[in-house]
């Protein structure tokens, strides 16, 4: 029953908070300055006034822009979007056309920092004055401090010009038709830089993190506690300090999905990959207003989501939340 009223509560929160996002990002975005009309007339090769005229009626731009948040609202709680200004398509379809490729993106790279950081730095807490601790923290302060960019850039030259393993662009081979599986396969080869280089930084963090919290969880009572009734080491690890090690993982995770999200329009736009940041890139470029807000819209949803999904795990992991204590 708590668990259902905690529920309730954070998706009524949820609810509240994707409507002040709303508000506040079609504030920003129509405060910013440029017309929409303009770059559709440009589309058009240019427009006489009286056709400008006609394009600002067509899109509502004509109208106050307290009128225009209106509509907006009523129409973005209905599920509708709008309609792009470029591409001439509903932004919703746009969306929901692009977002596979990010999710899978942003997954992975979450996935991959959250396991291999947590790995390295159970491995850097054994020996803290150990060369291997040593190396962890190297690695961890150059993962963090390099730009995602700059980090793509490396892994480029490094693994498709002197080493040429991996695809560098796309998220398949538009020129191959290898079936389901291939297919598969294919995204799965193009997924690796993009993933590598967008979970870099943040593994670099996890490491740094587990580290820290494992030192002090092995200096507990309990733990010397188990340690002198012959609990092996491996068990006292993994099922005493692990444990309540990963909880500061769990949260930093769930409160940084919205920034591997922003990361993602970085790595997408270097990689050339078919998700929502090259789609807010061009958008922007192109004052897509609809679009940027759709793709904003988007990402907020997904951030709240994922935090209310790691207030799950959270209690799921922890006994202590779940019994109230």
């Amino acid at each position: 029953m708590n668990m259902v009223m905690m529920v309730a509560r954070r998706l009524l929160h949820a609810f509240l908070l994707i409507l002040a996002v709303l508000v506040l990002n079609f504030l920003l975005i129509h405060l910013a300055p440029g017309d929409p009309a303009d770059v559709i007339a440009g589309e058009m090769g240019g427009a006489t006034e009286e056709m400008m005229a006609d394009i600002r009626k067509t899109y509502g731009l004509d109208k106050p822009i307290y009128v225009q948040l209106g509509v907006y609202l009523g129409r973005a709680l209905q599920g509708d979007l709008g309609q792009s200004f470029f591409y001439n398509a509903p932004v919703l379809d746009l969306v929901l056309g692009r977002a596979g490729a990010t999710i899978l993106l942003v997954t992975t790279a979450l996935l991959f920092a959250i396991f291999v950081g947590t790995l390295l730095g159970v491995l850097a807490s054994h020996k803290p004055k150990g060369i291997v601790s040593g190396l962890v923290t190297l690695v961890s302060v150059i993962g963090y401090s390099a730009p995602i960019f700059w980090t793509g850039l490396m892994l480029v030259i490094l693994f498709a010009w002197v080493y040429p393993i991996f695809p560098i662009s796309n998220m398949f081979d538009i020129t191959k038709d290898t079936g389901f599986f291939g297919y598969i396969l294919d995204v799965l080869h193009h997924l690796v830089l993009p993933a590598l280089t967008l979970g870099i930084v943040y593994l670099a963090q996890y490491a740094r993190l587990t580290r820290a919290s494992m030192l002090e969880i092995l200096s507990s009572d309990y733990i010397r506690t188990a340690r002198a009734k012959g609990v092996s080491e491996i068990k006292v690890y993994r099922h005493h300090a692990l444990r309540n090690a990963i909880l500061p993982v769990v949260t930093i995770a769930g409160l940084q999905f919205g920034s591997v999200v922003s990361g993602a329009v970085l790595v997408e736009t270097v990689f050339s990959w078919p998700g929502l940041g090259t789609l807010a890139f061009d958008s922007i470029l192109a004052r897509d207003y609809p679009t940027v807000l759709g793709i904003l819209f988007f990402s907020s949803v997904l951030v709240i989501l994922a935090n209310l999904i790691t207030d799950l795990v959270y209690r799921l992991v922890d006994p202590r939340i779940r019994t109230g204590g």
